[in-house]
């Protein structure tokens, strides 16, 4: 990871954070105090930002890419919760001031590139802005909605109406995402999504 402040494309960087959808309507002030704390992560395809039972906690910015929020079971069986890109940020808000480890992994799905900071540091700026850490936890909860609508959709929903479902919710992402990575959050075969859009069923 690099500061930000000493990226080779400082520029962009800083009008990448900038125009994040978490951090809009920040003063200036506000954000040359949160620049000095930030700093960027380059990532590549499969790469694990965070790993599920961490304690370590971080909050991520998406700038660029893709990134999957996955939890596995002892056995190593994965479960895809939630795929963020540019629009969303990824974090273990929660489990941090719950003071429980990582419940899931933090992975890239693509290539991607990230703001972020511990959310030790993260915590105490928005204890300073209160209309900040308002829309900042009211994220989060929208987000464990989408994540609860996810899995109760598996086991409602066949095959077909999990696809147009999730068509339907993130278009952005349809045509970005790796069949592979679609259909495991689909909890479909990648030869069943390959059948399905074959046979002109979704």
């Amino acid at each position: 990871m690099t500061p930000l402040v000493d990226h080779p494309e400082i520029n962009v960087v800083r009008l990448q954070v900038k125009k994040h959808p978490s951090l809009l309507g920040l003063s200036e002030a506000d954000y040359a105090a949160l620049e000095p704390h930030l700093e960027i992560f380059d990532a590549r395809k499969g790469d694990f930002l965070r790993n599920q039972g961490e304690r370590d906690m971080v909050q991520y910015f998406v700038l660029e890419g893709i990134l999957k929020r996955v939890v596995s079971n002892p056995a190593g069986k994965e479960m895809i919760l939630r795929f963020s890109n540019e629009s969303n940020m990824e974090t273990s808000y929660a489990a941090w001031r719950t003071g429980t480890p990582m419940p899931y992994a933090i992975v890239s799905v693509t290539k991607a590139r990230v703001a972020c900071l511990p959310l030790e540091q993260w915590g105490a700026f928005l204890e300073q802005r209160a209309e900040l850490k308002q829309r900042f936890e009211l994220s989060i909860m929208k987000v464990m909605t989408e994540i609860m609508s996810h899995i109760i959709t598996l086991h409602l929903l066949d095959a077909p109406g999990r696809f147009q479902r999730f068509e339907r919710k993130h278009p952005d992402m349809l045509d970005r995402l790796p069949q592979k990575e679609l259909a495991s959050y689909l909890n479909l075969a990648p030869e069943t999504l390959s059948r399905l859009k074959h046979s002109g069923k979704i």
